[in-house]
């Protein structure tokens, strides 16, 4: 992150530093043990911003509302709201915040239906004191557009032309940051130098690149072809951009795109739709893996069902042929609002053995266990061993309506059926 000298910014900013620092396990890269209430475990946690405290460190976007554990980015990319009834559908989806829009778009759209907006103003009816434009977006795939010297000094441009007035700095980058092609410093600069939260947009179900003969990555974290199309890839997407995010000792959020149908370019030929199973999934791993927002790439635009806005086609057209699409993203996003203040928890350094992607937390007196297949096993049986403190042994699946019995020394099985399938388990004290 930049530090702007002289600027009311760069002061709340190094307020903010200085602050996490002081707390365990919080900002610094490699801090390790528990904030808040005394822990029911006794284990290192992982390194974070600050969760839902980071958003503090922003004015508008703290009054917003946005530092409240309850509260967890769910964006629509591109995706024009012109009514009311418009709004409260994208809502019912669990859509909370919208980056790309028309110009015309009222800011009463989003302050009547406590929806978020993070670019440029619109126009003349968003001002400096309009609470719910939260954040600034600077430019989309700079690294993709320009040579690396060209893309830091857009950024640069931009980052010091951004009227912030407490208002957070956004950009998302294509794969290129978390590739080996580009030298070290060029992608490390890129993720940490301009920016407040950061992205990467890389749709491993549905672009042509899985399926590529021969086939070529070269990533910080290897991706065998066998492997590249499937939940995991999300995960290490987040792994990945973490680690250049790591590279400057502070952290910032990380946000995931997620394609809601097709994220192929349509000059290139059609590969697949993302399942709406495939798109639970990505959206899991990638939680899993620390995501602290999802975007939903929200356009279509190569294969049978295409479209310039995925959502609102969906709320217009009977029989729309995304429609199922859709529901898996209601779906997984409402199990993402009902979590948000577990999700808005710093997580537990704690590994449930080969073959699973795990994440562990803590809240309100019970332990959460969100778990998938790690992409590289055969999907099938796991198990699973309570951490030591674990007093309870009962297991709930959270939202599927059954429960599983522990075993006296804390061990339960259950059944990941397929590479996308997904679990979250909760166990009381």
């Amino acid at each position: 992150m930049v530090v702007k000298a002289g600027s009311a910014r760069a002061l709340v900013l190094l307020l903010w530093l200085a602050l996490v620092a002081a707390l365990p396990g919080s900002g610094a890269v490699g801090g390790a043990g528990s904030a808040g209430p005394a822990a029911l475990l006794d284990l290192p946690r992982i390194p974070w911003e600050g969760g839902s405290a980071y958003w503090k460190m922003f004015p508008v976007a703290d009054a917003a509302g946005w530092s409240d554990p309850a509260f967890f980015p769910i964006v629509a990319w591109y995706n024009g709201i012109s009514s009311n009834d418009e709004a409260q559908y994208d809502k019912s989806l669990g859509i909370n915040t919208y980056i790309g829009m028309d110009a015309a778009t009222p800011y009463s759209l989003f302050a009547d239906n406590g929806l978020f907006w993070i670019g440029p103003p619109l126009n003349d009816s968003f001002t400096t004191s309009s609470r719910n434009w939260v954040g600034e977006f600077l430019d989309d795939e700079v690294d993709g557009r320009y040579s690396p010297q060209e893309g830091r000094a857009h950024l640069q441009e931009l980052s010091e032309k951004a009227k912030a007035d407490g208002r957070f700095a956004y950009t998302n980058y294509t794969q290129s940051v978390i590739a080996k092609d580009m030298a070290d410093a060029d992608a490390n600069a890129y993720v940490n130098d301009f920016t407040d939260v950061v992205s990467v947009d890389m749709y491993w179900y549905t672009v042509p690149f899985c399926s590529a003969s021969p086939y070529r990555e070269n990533y910080l974290i290897p991706i065998p072809q066998p492997q590249c199309r499937t939940a995991s890839s999300y995960g290490k997407t987040m792994q990945m951009l973490r680690q250049r995010d790591a590279a400057d000792g502070r952290l910032q959020p990380l946000w995931q795109f997620v394609e809601n149908l097709n994220g192929g370019p349509g000059d290139q030929p059609f590969t697949a739709d993302i399942t709406p199973e495939q798109l639970e999934g990505a959206v899991m791993n990638s939680l899993i893996h620390e995501a602290r927002g999802i975007v939903y790439f929200n356009q279509s635009l190569s294969g049978p069902c295409q479209g310039g806005s995925i959502f609102r086609q969906s709320q217009v057209e009977a029989g729309f042929c995304a429609a199922d699409q859709v529901a898996a993203v209601k779906k997984i996003d409402s199990l993402i609002k009902d979590l948000a203040p577990v999700l808005n928890t710093q997580s537990f350094d704690y590994s449930f053995g080969s073959g699973l992607d795990t994440m562990l937390k803590e809240y309100n007196h019970s332990i959460y266990i969100f778990a998938m297949t790690d992409g590289a096993s055969a999907p099938g049986p796991r198990t699973f061993t309570l951490p030591s403190g674990v007093r309870g042994r009962t297991v709930e699946v959270v939202g599927e309506g059954r429960s599983i019995t522990a075993s006296a020394n804390g061990v339960f099985r259950d059944v990941l059926a397929n590479e996308d399938s997904y679990h979250v388990y909760r166990v009381d004290e």
